[in-house]
């Protein structure tokens, strides 16, 4: 219990944090998601977000496999976490082996990828749901209710996060937000691919690359994933960081040449 409470401290501190100095949205997010997985002993987490056409969108996982995932529920329009955001209520799949035929795309392949159960809780803002996070876990069972009050509560964190603006009370300001997340993610999965590419790397790996630069620099990772899709940055630099930094590490990580 002291462990835990100590990372729940560390992963609100961190949001708190950030708010009152310049902060990169996105890699809170991706902060948020990797402590959610530490705190709640689930395997994998992730948070989707609605854009401005009131679609979906992935923003942070915490894990390739789980990006997939949530892309599949996006494709199909079909799964937890869409039922989630929908409904604006948790939605809970202890043993997804029982949901075959309310999600029938989303749960074989969520089987296939070794997860056998998922939790959703919605993203609120005064009454407006923004997205949803779920929680993936390769056992069955449900989530203890002091596990489904953390998850709720960093639900919360990454809510404020996303939308902190002392102005941002009208509908406008905080899709703008919202947009902005977005369109740092897809800078962000650009830049992954490229690293990924130049280097032989797993999707992760090429992750764990830019986060550990970002932090070894004391730049933002959006900055950094910009920098190398407009070739302000090249591949080799990236690629010469050797060890890993935060949370996620560098696993899996092929020793250098």
């Amino acid at each position: 219990m002291v462990s835990t409470n100590h990372q729940l401290a560390g992963a609100l501190t961190g949001v708190t944090t950030a708010l009152v100095s310049n902060y990169d949205a996105t890699e809170q997010l991706f902060d948020l998601v990797e402590h959610i997985v530490h705190l709640l002993d689930v395997d994998d987490a992730g948070l989707l977000l609605v854009d401005q056409r009131g679609g979906l969108q992935v923003v942070a996982s915490s894990g390739e496999q789980a990006r997939l995932l949530e892309l599949l529920e996006l494709q199909s329009d079909s799964g937890p976490c869409m039922d989630c955001y929908r409904e604006g209520e948790a939605v809970h799949a202890p043993d997804l082996r029982e949901c075959v035929q309310r999600w029938p795309e989303f749960v074989p392949t969520a089987l296939a990828r070794g997860y056998s159960s998922v939790h959703a809780v919605p993203l609120t803002f005064r009454g407006e749901v923004l997205g949803a996070l779920n929680l993936f876990g390769k056992q069955p069972g449900p989530l203890p209710p002091a596990s489904l009050r953390i998850a709720r509560a960093l639900a919360d964190a990454a809510t404020i996060t996303i939308v902190y603006d002392n102005a941002a009370v009208q509908r406008e300001l905080v899709i703008a937000q919202l947009e902005g997340a977005l369109t740092s993610r897809i800078v962000i999965e650009q830049a992954k691919g490229m690293l990924a590419a130049a280097g032989a790397l797993e999707m992760d790996q090429a992750f764990n690359r830019l986060r550990s630069f970002a932090r070894r620099s004391q730049t933002g990772l959006t900055q950094v994933a910009r920098d190398l899709t407009q070739g302000n940055l090249t591949p080799d630099v990236l690629l010469g960081e050797a060890g890993s930094s935060g949370l996620s590490g560098d696993r899996g990580e092929r020793p250098a040449d």
